[in-house]
């Protein structure tokens, strides 16, 4: 195709970057030579970012960015450098620290203007086109005529956003307490929407990671409460119409408080941690629907976000083009009662009922996004259908839809790859193998994980954060050290093969060297191989994804017993003590690191399991849930740390320890699981 205008964009591979190829502005990619150009030519900088699926990116850039007008004034007065925030989160954390700072909220698209050194002066979030226009022109000519009032805000907001990050040394005695979790967890309570599920907000997130911890406390500490409100959290969100009950896996957020109408984006790393989630959740409530989930939605992720080389893509765009070819939220998705009708024939009134195609699951212009109410029992009692019958039916029902429904334009995918999400979906397919024993998923892992190890993993053991034509160009971010490690142990403990283990250790050892403040006892975001930034951010809070901190923690907690390493667990237990203060005002932003305290605060459990059957033995483990433990295993002789001593010709024994102390081998597993009650 001819464009009448192409900027610097065209050459990089970030889908969202290329979306913007073609605009008038004068966009560059963030580098090097945008920014020194800014300062050879002193002119202010516009910094835009956001991402492919980003809908509200998406109508600034029709309003404003695909504006020739508006394009003249951006060009005219400033160097313009558009970010890609899944590829650049070490840029995005810095801006987005400001623009909170600024204005009190934070979100995307996020646009800020700096001076030519990159320091902030002005910022928000999505602008109206005249208000993007008049802001830009007063900033341009405050800067031509009173430049040191910009440069003195800047010097002000600059030390705010260094201080954003701070975390204290806790220089209280180490100590973590049962009742410290509980009164955490009663507080938290508080904001329980009991009726609905989630938090008593909106829009609801769905917090993975909380629902992790939450489920795991309620189980080690028998609160019935806590269980009771997880799990019908978990149902609810499921039932709603944040879950594609026609294609599998869930949208990013409910913009309502009945999880019925999504924001319409698919991120990995909520289908990945979803199925983290859904898998362990199945293990303590036996729940059919949470199995049909966990399966539905690697259905999914396999279907459309997995590529030939074994990577998983990072979303699917909220916009796709409607039959008069305007871009339009949900459009993909949506429904109305006609082709309905049309599609499912004599099923349609049962269907309705089934999918609340009435007031209840009505979105707006006579469009329905499908939502549940009742179990299947329920629902079969209630209408007098036979459940063998309405399982064959909902089959069947999933299967016209999907297949009419993929003949509609497609949501926008974006194809680049990420590190980090890639790990977090590997763990999604592991847990769900190790819980279900489909050796699919086990086999989706296992190429996923030599992906990592050949295209994203260097000889000094440092990695790449990004994946794409197959390029990698980015330096590794914490985010990614944390989650492959994380990954890569969780698959030592379902493979036992020594390998995934040991790179584990070099990775972490490589973030130890370059990541990590011995002074704060916390590790920075970005490398100290990697270019300045105005500040070395800290990324501490657990959000939708967990913090990197929060789950270098755990890694290290980890591998402090694998490796007989105790000063890993010295730094471990130091980074929990450090965190205890900020968990007191919101637990909810710490979830991760509470899930860590639970092991040290109540038996954490090392299993090994030594002899020829050993892996069966852990199969029948596995189906029962006991997030309090390690797991180290081998089928011959070994002389690893757990491993050495423990091997006994034609047996398969299993050892289980705590703090130090090993009780007698059994042969059983359930033997050992009386030991682990």
């Amino acid at each position: 195709m001819e464009h009448p205008y192409t900027n610097e964009l065209v050459h990089e591979t970030s889908p969202y970057l290329l979306q913007h190829a073609h605009n008038p502005v004068d966009w560059k990619p963030w580098n090097s030579t945008a920014l020194d150009q800014a300062k050879k030519e002193n002119k202010l900088i516009i910094v835009s970012i956001g991402y492919a699926a980003c809908h509200w990116c998406h109508v600034m850039e029709h309003e404003s960015f695909e504006d020739p007008e508006v394009a003249k004034i951006m060009n005219a007065s400033y160097i313009n450098i558009k970010v890609d925030r899944e590829e650049r989160p070490d840029v995005d954390q810095v801006y987005m620290s400001a623009v909170q700072l600024m204005t009190g909220s934070g979100g995307w698209p996020l646009n800020v203007v700096t001076l030519p050194d990159g320091r902030p002066v002005w910022g928000g979030t999505y602008f109206p086109k005249g208000n993007w226009v008049d802001a830009l022109k007063q900033i341009a000519d405050l800067y031509k005529k009173q430049p040191e009032k910009l440069i003195e805000y800047a010097d002000k907001l600059e030390q705010g956003i260094k201080a954003v990050d701070f975390i204290e040394t806790n220089t209280d005695e180490i100590s973590f307490k049962k009742e410290d979790l509980a009164s955490a967890v009663k507080k938290w309570s508080q904001h329980f929407d009991h009726q609905k599920g989630g938090t008593k907000r909106v829009p609801k997130f769905m917090m993975p990671n909380n629902y992790q911890f939450l489920l795991r406390y309620a189980h080690q500490s028998n609160d019935q409460q806590v269980l009771d409100h997880v799990k019908n959290t978990l149902t609810k969100i499921a039932f709603g119409g944040i879950y594609d009950h026609v294609g599998g896996g869930f949208a990013r957020y409910s913009t309502d408080a009945k999880w019925h109408v999504p924001h319409f984006e698919k991120m990995l790393y909520d289908n990945a941690q979803l199925t983290s989630l859904y898998a362990d959740a199945y293990l303590i409530t036996q729940d059919p629907w949470y199995k049909d989930v966990v399966f539905e939605t690697l259905d999914f992720v396999s279907r459309e976000f997995t590529n030939t080389e074994g990577a998983f893509y990072s979303s699917l765009d909220a916009d796709s083009k409607t039959l008069s070819g305007e871009l339009e939220e949900g459009a993909y998705y949506v429904w109305t009662k006609e082709e309905l009708k049309k599609l499912l024939g004599d099923d349609y009134e049962l269907f309705s009922e089934y999918y609340n195609v009435n007031a209840y699951g009505l979105w707006e212009k006579g469009n329905y996004v499908l939502i549940r109410k009742d179990d299947d029992q329920k629902f079969c009692t209630d209408h007098n259908v036979n459940k063998k019958e309405l399982v064959k039916k909902i089959n069947h029902w999933k299967k016209i839809l999907l297949e009419y429904r993929e003949k509609r334009s497609r949501p926008r995918l974006d194809d680049k790859t990420l590190t980090s999400w890639n790990a977090l979906m590997l763990k999604g397919y592991l847990d769900a193998y190790s819980v279900f024993g489909e050796e699919s998923f086990l086999k989706t892992a296992l190429k996923n994980a030599q992906f990592i190890k050949s295209k994203q993993l260097k000889n000094d053991h440092s990695l790449f954060h990004n994946y794409k034509n197959g390029k990698s160009t980015i330096n590794g971010y914490l985010e990614d050290y944390a989650a492959v490690i994380d990954a890569f142990i969780l698959l030592y403990q379902i493979t036992f093969e020594d390998e995934w283990l040991d790179i584990a250790k070099n990775l972490t050892d490589y973030t130890l060297e370059h990541f990590f403040d011995s002074k704060k006892n916390i590790f920075y975001f970005t490398s100290d191989e990697d270019p300045k930034l105005i500040t070395r951010t800290i990324e501490s809070s657990d959000n939708v994804i967990p913090a990197s901190n929060s789950i270098m923690t755990k890694n290290l907690f980890l591998l402090s017993h694998y490796y007989n390493h105790p000063a890993y667990k010295k730094i471990s237990k130091q980074m929990a003590h450090n965190i205890k203060p900020q968990i007191e005002s919101y637990a909810a932003g710490y979830s991760n690191w509470l899930d860590l305290m639970l092991n040290f605060s109540y038996n954490f459990y090392e299993v090994v399991i030594i002899g020829e059957a050993s892996k069966i033995k852990l199969k029948e483990l596995s189906t029962t849930y006991i997030p309090n433990k390690l797991i180290a295993g081998s089928l011959s002789n070994s002389n690893r740390a757990l491993l050495k001593n423990r091997f006994v010709d034609e047996k398969t024994l299993i050892y289980v320890c705590v703090n130090n102390a090993c009780k007698y081998p059994v042969e059983s597993v359930e033997e050992a699981l009386e030991i682990l009650k």
